[in-house]
């Protein structure tokens, strides 16, 4: 036998397995003899199934199953009718059919639904109306559906291609409410074991907790005389601060109206007595109130358990007056969605108890705080997703976890924090529970007090007891719902911002990202450093009108502390600001400030507008990156709203991914910052003006947010009438070969002015290039120096170590190299340069550039050496700038993408 326990849940549907409706077979009235058509709840609470193979021996074991499991779940009224049907119900699977047998249990909070499935669908089941005799009573087998129609309330079959199943549903027994039904008849050896006199111990306790009468049995049961434990806490007594298996402690047990349930008496020798208390709660003729304690012997506790059924001519006669209220609590059909269903188990119970209003509240996951869900007969857009703690203590929801009548809050004032200021002076509260845990609180209030009593708090809670399972499932199903939606909401918005390292964006991106979809409003703050105060950087409302209202009231009050505590925190100092600025205002408008009122009423609108917007619940979370607050994201709601517990959840998250974003912008803005100060410290400052020379230089630098790369230009004076001027390729791009730039440009410089020819400056620097050993890289160099002439010309001598030759555009159009290759540096000790002279032609140009421009390429094709002087051919007659933007236009435009080489283009033409 296989078997399992399932907890509770909403089962489908039994149980075609092929994806196709099937017909259902129900006995008519003239088989089903006990067929109940009232509507009852279906909801499943508890499943358990077993699987038995097709031997005689199953047939036991399957009684003993349902037996034990419908005795677990508290159905001792339906089990000896259950046992039956079953038992019935697998022989005729395991042997009479000779298949296996699935047995499945649901239980329901008004019935228990068996069903029995064997894997001989061909053997089809006579149904009433057919010609097939199903059989005498008296056959060994074969009386399984008589018994169903004569036991079960509900009954069918159903087949698939498969399985066929018979099941059959047991209702509950209807009872008056406070009474329990009666065990059946027992042989005398069945009956429990008791002591030759059972003693039942009546202890009587005052409304502090103290013992006030002690009868002889509970002498005789724990040793102690009465006058030891007259006035003496009966919690000095008890051997456990709470009963095994429940939060409720006997302190708290003993401010109900009825609890049953175990604990321990620490008896006068020492010793502990297991007992069974009934704990009645009285008062007397002068309204004083007191527990009346009945205990036992904890084995003895059935003499407490099973008290007398009542006559069932009492019964049919009072069934009217005391069906409970809530069997038709909800209605039909359910609401099925979370809001609907608790409006409506609010208002139900307004009505059931006759209240002026009603509200419900939800726990949190760690039962820590209640939050309101759905109130009637309050101001609900001022309570909606307000938390109140549940522990104990002044303004606190004290009464969360076990029911409480409260006669007139004036004399209590704060009890139940939820109706200051509402006018409700009676309120009942009860406990909505799932398993033993807090998931709710569901409170009747009235404007007259003394309105309820223990009898109303019994009837909510029962009321409570069964809408329990159903909201916490709502419950649930919102909450994976909305956390399917929160991890979509996160995912786009790590994406948009790990899609910008921009301050300014992120910023922006943090704000329209949390309005309006978790706030109305919202502010970021920032914080430059630790010694810095926080600036408020953005502010955003959904409505674009009142934004300037908002930053204009927010820079007016301090910002909020700076603190690392993670979460959500309350600010209120946005709300009394923009009261106090209203309130002002319209009293200026008024006339009651001074001055004129007409004057001033013109700025009221503006005022009321900013404060409506920000006069609701303010929360502020820490936007911490890198154990480091850097700012703070705060939202907003406008007046009388409240933000709930999983949007607040939310907001921290996204605030953690937000904080990451920008703290990521402020180190690249940073570290972009001081790249390109370094950057630029590496280019030449302003070129100086050479008198009958035009030059021009452009440079582009590959790589996003770099200035310099490892190409490079200069043009400086040398001596009297002397210029030098360079351009060189070092290996490679970005700040390695820039590292290498700054060392080659002002060399150049040094060795240059030290009066060295070309040649001499090119093999020191090759020098200083090798000495860096690891860190050197070669290097491509044009070097030359120039000296205007008195005729106009310019004469130039020119050393070229491994870069693209120099081109001579002559004014007649034609184009020549200008050098001849030579080695290049940084790779050879020993170099053997010369230098060549040319001498420019007014008119004459000379283009230089690095290889970035040469090998500019659009897939297979290559600008080349070739290209460039087919391009420089067309640049007749104009000047320097020209030349150069000509030259760069046509590089941009013989290829697509962005160039991956650093370029530097540097033209002279003698005017």
């Amino acid at each position: 036998m296989t078997t399992g326990l399932i907890p509770g849940g909403q089962p489908p549907e039994p149980r075609p397995t092929d994806g196709l409706p099937h017909p259902r077979s129900r006995p008519d009235d003239r088989v089903a003899l006990h067929v109940d058509d009232r509507p009852r709840s279906s909801v499943i609470t508890a499943r358990a199934a077993a699987s038995f193979e097709p031997v005689g021996r199953s047939v036991a074991t399957a009684r003993a199953f349902v037996r034990d499991t419908l005795q677990g779940w508290g159905f001792a009224d339906v089990v000896d009718d259950a046992v039956v049907l079953t038992s019935e119900l697998v022989t005729n699977a395991v042997v009479h059919a000779g298949t296996h047998a699935d047995l499945l249990c649901l239980r329901s909070d008004d019935g228990v639904r068996i069903e029995v499935s064997d894997r001989y669908p061909e053997r089809e089941v006579p149904l009433q109306g057919s010609p097939v005799t199903m059989g005498s009573p008296d056959r060994e087998g074969g009386r399984g559906l008589q018994l169903c129609a004569a036991l079960a309330g509900h009954w069918g079959v159903d087949y698939t291609p498969t399985h066929k199943t018979v099941w059959f549903r047991l209702d509950l027994p209807e009872r008056p409410v406070g009474t329990r039904a009666a065990g059946p008849a027992l042989p005398a050896h069945l009956l429990p074991l008791a002591d030759a006199r059972v003693r039942v111990a009546v202890v009587q306790i005052d409304r502090t907790g103290a013992i006030s009468a002690w009868n002889e049995d509970a002498e005789e049961l724990f040793g102690y005389p009465a006058d030891q434990v007259v006035g003496k806490p009966l919690t000095d007594l008890a051997a456990w601060p709470h009963t095994p298996g429940t939060g409720t402690g006997i302190a708290e047990a003993l401010q109900l109206s009825r609890w049953e349930g175990s604990y321990g008496i620490r008896c006068a020798d020492g010793r502990v007595t297991p007992v069974y208390a009934s704990h009645l709660r009285v008062r007397d003729t002068d309204g004083e109130p007191s527990t009346v304690c009945l205990l036992v012997r904890d084995h003895e506790r059935a003499v407490l358990q099973t008290p007398s059924r009542v006559p069932s001519s009492d019964t049919s006669s009072q069934g009217d007056q005391n069906t409970d209220p809530f069997e038709v609590f909800i209605g039909s059909p359910a609401p099925d969605d979370l809001d609907g269903l608790l409006q409506r188990t609010v208002e139900r119970a307004r009505d059931m108890l006759d209240g002026d209003s009603a509200f419900l509240l939800l726990a949190t996951d760690d039962e820590t705080e209640l939050e309101v869900r759905a109130s009637t007969g309050l101001p609900s857009a001022r309570q909606r997703f307000a938390r109140v703690p549940v522990e104990a203590g002044p303004g606190r929801y004290g009464s969360a976890r076990m029911p409480a009548v409260h006669e007139d809050l004036l004399a209590v004032p704060g009890a139940v924090p939820l109706l200051n200021g509402t006018g409700m002076r009676a309120v009942v509260t009860v406990p909505l529970k799932v398993e033993g845990r807090l998931t709710g609180s569901l409170g009747v209030a009235a404007e007259a007090p003394g309105r309820y009593s223990n009898e109303e708090a019994l009837r909510l809670q029962f009321a409570a007891d069964r809408i329990a399972l159903a909201v916490e499932s709502a419950r649930l199903g919102e909450l994976e719902r909305l956390r399917r939606g929160s991890l979509s909401f996160l995912v786009e918005a790590s994406d948009l911002l790990a899609g910008t390292l921009d301050r300014d964006q992120t910023l922006a991106l943090m704000a329209q990202m949390t309005v309006p979809t978790l706030a109305t409003w919202c502010a970021v703050y920032t914080i430059a450093d630790q010694a810095s105060e926080p600036d408020l950087s953005y502010v955003l409302h959904e409505d674009e009108e009142l934004i300037d209202g908002i930053k204009s009231l927010l820079s007016k009050i301090a910002p909020p502390d700076p603190v690392p505590t993670p979460g959500a925190r309350v600010w209120a100092a946005p709300g009394e600001a923009a009261h106090d600025a209203a309130l002002r205002s319209s009293m200026r408008s008024l006339g009651l400030s001074g001055g004129s009122a007409h004057r001033t009423s013109s700025g009221i609108g503006p005022t009321l507008a900013t404060a409506s917007a920000v006069g609701g619940e303010t929360v502020v979370l820490p936007l911490v990156a890198r154990n480091r607050v850097i700012g703070m994201l705060t939202l907003g709601k406008p007046t009388d709203e409240h933000f709930r517990q999983e949007i607040l959840e939310l907001a921290e998250d996204l605030s953690r991914r937000a904080a990451l974003a920008l703290d990521n912008a402020r180190l690249y803005s940073e570290r972009t910052a001081i790249s390109q100060a370094l950057q630029r410290s590496l280019l030449p400052p302003e070129l100086p003006e050479v008198q009958g020379v035009e030059v021009e230089v452009i440079y582009r630098a590959a790589g996003e947010g770099n200035e310099v790369g490892g190409d490079f230009y200069d043009l400086f004076p040398i001596s009297d009438g002397a210029y030098g001027f360079a351009i060189g390729d070092v290996c490679g791009t970005g700040p390695n070969a820039a590292a290498v730039t700054g060392l080659a440009r002002h060399a150049l410089r040094l060795l240059a002015r030290e009066g060295l020819s070309g040649p001499a400056v090119l093999e020191r620097l090759n020098s200083a290039i090798l000495d860096e050993g690891a860190r050197s890289r070669f290097l491509t160099l044009l070097y030359g120096e120039m000296r205007p002439q008195e005729d106009g010309s310019a004469e130039l001598k020119v050393v070229c170590a491994g870069h693209p030759l120099p081109l001579r555009l002559r004014q007649d159009g034609t184009v020549e190299p200008a050098a001849e290759p030579q080695p290049l540096l940084g790779v050879m000790e020993d170099l053997e340069l010369y230098e060549e002279t040319v001498t420019l032609d007014p008119g004459d140009v000379l283009l230089c550039v690095t290889d970035g421009v040469t090998e500019r390429r659009e897939g297979t094709r290559m600008l080349g050496d070739d290209g460039l002087a087919d391009v420089l051919t067309t640049c007749t007659g104009l000047t320097a700038g020209a030349v150069a933007a000509r030259v760069m236009r046509a590089v941009e435009r013989f290829a697509s993408d962005a160039p991956s080489d650093d370029m530097a283009i540097l033209a002279m033409r003698v005017a």
